[in-house]
């Protein structure tokens, strides 16, 4: 009696490389396929095809990829800041040195009442807040921005952090021309003083005391820097000061005061125009 024989094992080949035995399947769609075209998936193996199907589109990833930056403004802040640097380093390297020594490129860009009376140069309220004058000038500056990004940018979102952040370097601009008319001013000072203030402002209505925290002594170090050190803008700080302080007002009040989510836009516009309307005034009065 001859015993029946066991079927012969069928070979299956991948579903993209004929030819080329499958080891498994695609536990969503079935298909065999070779270990080259097996992804590792959460529930067995996806093929390429299934795992790049279950990929969401470009607008959701970029959705997602939006979702895990926090403090995008800050950074974008402190890429055109150090860009803006970089730019001035490489057209003079003699403004890697910082001191009294103005470069040509350093000129076009920075503060002072002549330059805005004689010439009508109103875009350098901006531009000053965006140079710097030596490695040190600029590093302290971007440290702090940083710092101060990571606390109030999560809170706020980002584009009442940006509006926060031009109410301080503006007021920083009008409180230059109010007190040191005549001097050359630039950095971004002004913009990182009020977003200081903002912080600080923030704390007291939250029933904090800004200067019992590391945030209010590191205000008070940096004021007594101002005033201490020759050559610093101290009305670009107050103003900075002032101007971030008014605006946070409204952007971090807390929930229980009911402000309007309105309100916590127009409040930085507001400071932002009344800082140019000093600046022209001042300049031309």
């Amino acid at each position: 009696m001859t015993l029946p024989q066991p079927p012969a094992p069928t070979r299956e080949d991948c579903f993209r490389h004929p030819g080329r035995e499958a080891g498994r399947r695609c536990t969503r769609c079935g298909r065999p396929a070779c270990s080259e075209c097996l992804v590792q998936a959460a529930v067995g193996s996806h093929c390429v095809d299934c795992a790049k199907a279950s990929q969401p589109d470009v607008r959701t990833r970029a959705r997602y990829w939006n979702a895990r930056q926090p403090t995008l403004v800050t950074f974008a802040l402190m890429a055109i800041n150090i860009g803006v640097f970089v730019w001035m380093a490489i057209a003079d390297p003699t403004s890697l040195r910082g001191g009294r020594e103005i470069t040509r490129q350093q000129f076009d860009l920075g503060l002072a009442e002549p330059l805005l009376a004689q010439r009508d140069e109103w875009y350098r309220l901006i531009s000053s807040g965006f140079l710097h004058f030596g490695i040190i000038h600029i590093a302290f500056n971007m440290l702090l921005l940083f710092q101060l990004g990571q606390l109030i940018e999560p809170v706020v979102g980002r584009a009442r952090f940006a509006l926060v952040y031009f109410a301080g370097l503006l007021g920083g601009s009008a409180g230059a021309l109010i007190l040191q008319p005549n001097e050359f001013h630039g950095g971004a000072s002004g913009a990182v003083f009020g977003l200081m203030a903002a912080a600080a402002v923030g704390l007291r209505q939250r029933g904090i005391n800004p200067f019992s925290t590391g945030l209010g002594t590191t205000l008070l170090l940096n004021l007594l820097i101002t005033f201490a050190i020759p050559g610093i803008s101290i009305g670009g700080h107050l103003g900075g000061i002032v101007g971030g302080g008014l605006a946070a007002v409204a952007v971090l009040a807390p929930a229980h005061r009911g402000v309007p989510r309105w309100a916590t836009y127009a409040a930085p516009i507001g400071v932002m125009a009344a800082a140019v309307v000093i600046s022209v005034v001042t300049a031309t009065g």
